[in-house]
């Protein structure tokens, strides 16, 4: 079976920016299962990835703008500290979510800290950068029917992971 729309697909994969530095891997851990085709991947790694089937072994490149997007500066903001709760912790690093008054929810990380304000950066970590995969492929199968309504896989005997 061939890696394609609505299939499970099974990997072990190898993540280093373009400098070559480990981003992070898993291998010698539970190997990452998706969907492939409902946007579970970045588009640059996904669309490699059609057609392969279990055993195939491929290192890809994917620029930016294929990944993660461009870095933007708008997204990097100060809001006041006395904005966030007293009783939030707050460091360099620190990611968290919050929703705007439309509804909207962001992600965004602390990326520092001053006696007055928080910088935020709503960028993605890995946003802006050429990412490099080596990827081998597990396992392909059928996506039951609740895994594509709920658009993610489940564990053995049909568990949520």
């Amino acid at each position: 079976m061939k890696i394609a729309s609505n299939k499970v697909a099974t990997l072990h994969y190898t993540l280093k920016d373009d400098k070559g530095a480990l981003i992070e891997s898993s291998v010698g851990n539970d190997p990452l299962e998706y969907i492939h085709g409902i946007g579970n991947l970045i588009p640059g790694l996904e669309s490699k990835l059609e057609g392969k089937k279990a055993g195939d072994k491929l290192s890809v490149v994917v620029k930016a703008e294929d990944a993660y997007g461009e870095r933007d500066e708008e997204l990097i903001e100060e809001v006041e500290r006395a904005e966030f709760d007293d009783g939030e912790e707050l460091e360099v690093g620190k990611e968290f979510q919050y929703d705007d008054e439309d509804g909207n929810i962001f992600h965004v990380r602390v990326v520092k800290i001053s006696d007055t304000m928080v910088t935020i950066d709503g960028n993605h970590p890995l946003a802006g950068q050429t990412l490099a995969f080596d990827v081998e492929v597990v396992s392909v199968r059928d996506a039951s029917k609740e895994e594509l309504e709920h658009g993610h896989v489940h564990g053995e005997h049909g568990h949520h992971h």
